[in-house]
């Protein structure tokens, strides 16, 4: 059984193009603020995942990288470099969330280069959702959001 969870996806269309909306993995062991986050930025047209551990999200990732990747920031100091392994989208960010419970643990020099942010959760929501937003709308921009074509839109 799979620890993770999706919501629903909204897609845009543009010009016969289907973009889809950010999709968004959070990993961590608290299942009620996950799920709230997730149900928060599906809310606003994003596509959250919801994964229990690393090694769940580096399955589904596998699949289908997500464009952001938020992670516990106990769970990626204590893994390491496994939170380098598991994929995301190109032009992707990885964010990092603690609790305001708890104090912030050390990461690996590698790790810290590779996160764009270190969020305190709940109550940083409303950056969550800007730097959500900010990572998608850059995608979209240089072209690296991923998109579905529709078969008869496509070229022979």
């Amino acid at each position: 059984m799979l620890g993770w969870r999706e919501m629903s996806a909204q897609r845009t269309t543009t010009k016969g193009v289907q973009y889809l909306m950010t999709h968004v993995m959070l990993v961590g062991g608290d299942v009620a603020l996950l799920e709230g986050l997730a149900q928060s930025l599906a809310g606003v047209g994003h596509r959250p995942v919801v994964a229990a551990t690393l090694q769940d999200a580096r399955e589904v990732a596998a699949d289908s990288p997500p464009l952001v990747l938020i992670v516990e920031r106990s769970l990626a100091s204590s893994a390491g470099a496994e939170l380098l392994r598991v994929p995301i989208a190109a032009g992707g960010a990885r964010l990092l969330y603690r609790t305001a419970s708890t104090a912030p643990a050390p990461l690996l020099p590698a790790l810290q280069r590779a996160v764009l942010a270190d969020l305190t959760l709940p109550l940083e929501r409303q950056r969550l959702a800007a730097l959500v937003q900010s990572v998608g709308d850059r995608a979209k921009t240089t072209g690296r959001a991923p998109r579905h074509t529709p078969p008869e839109s496509r070229a022979i």
